[in-house]
């Protein structure tokens, strides 16, 4: 009896420890699973290969259109970010300094050419003693200043999208060492001149490998 209780302890340990090893086994499975699922900008193809996904210059400009600075985070160039809305933000300030001076401006002048004592406290105190002529000049400086604000802030922020657009086309740009340069001579086809040709070898985006093991 004692070899057929050694015999049965010998089969459970050894079951036990297979069922353990294919528990290890799932779950180590299922770290690789989730670290290949929230590896960023990877998608998995096969269990040792990963491609990796084509940079989109169209969503950069998209998203530079919607919100200032988009663009740029979706390039990766997050120092961009905040001279994004330095520029945006100039002319922005400039467009609230001039709309608020010139409401105030445009009321003290209406004021003063209605002459209406009654509201005369409306007016602001740095304006109260400006004559009707004086108020109407920087009533229209102010209005024609706020309209280039207006338009410095368009072009500024056409200027970020434009950024972002040209940085993202430059992301697949090859820079790589495998760029060749070859001198070839040759004869141009009018008379007896003799031209030297120059001929630059460039390696194809798709000539690239894709595929890479997981390390």
């Amino acid at each position: 009896m004692k070899w057929f209780y050694s015999l049965f302890i010998s089969l459970s340990l050894s079951v036990g420890a297979y069922a353990q090893s294919e528990k290890e086994q799932l779950a180590r499975g299922r770290l690789d699973t989730v670290s290949r699922q929230t590896d960023t900008g990877r998608t998995l193809t096969a269990p040792d290969t990963i491609v990796r996904i084509k940079h989109i210059p169209r969503k950069a400009t998209f998203r530079s259109a919607v919100l200032p600075g988009w663009g740029q985070a979706y390039n990766r160039e997050y120092w961009k970010i905040p001279l994004v809305y330095g520029v945006i933000g100039v002319p922005a300030g400039f467009y609230i300094y001039n709309t608020t001076w010139y409401k105030r401006t445009k009321l003290a002048y209406q004021i003063i050419v209605n002459n209406d004592t009654n509201r005369v406290n409306e007016i602001d105190p740095q304006l109260r003693t400006f004559r009707a002529e004086d108020l109407q000049y920087l009533r229209n400086s102010f209005r024609k200043n706020r309209d280039y604000s207006i338009l410095y802030f368009l072009i500024a922020w056409g200027i970020q999208v434009a950024d972002a657009t040209v940085f993202a086309h430059l992301k697949d740009f090859d820079v790589s060492d495998d760029l060749t340069l070859q001198l070839k001579p040759g004869i141009s086809g009018q008379g007896n001149s003799i031209g030297l040709g120059l001929v630059l070898a460039v390696k194809s985006p798709s000539q690239r490998r894709l595929l890479q093991p997981l390390r």
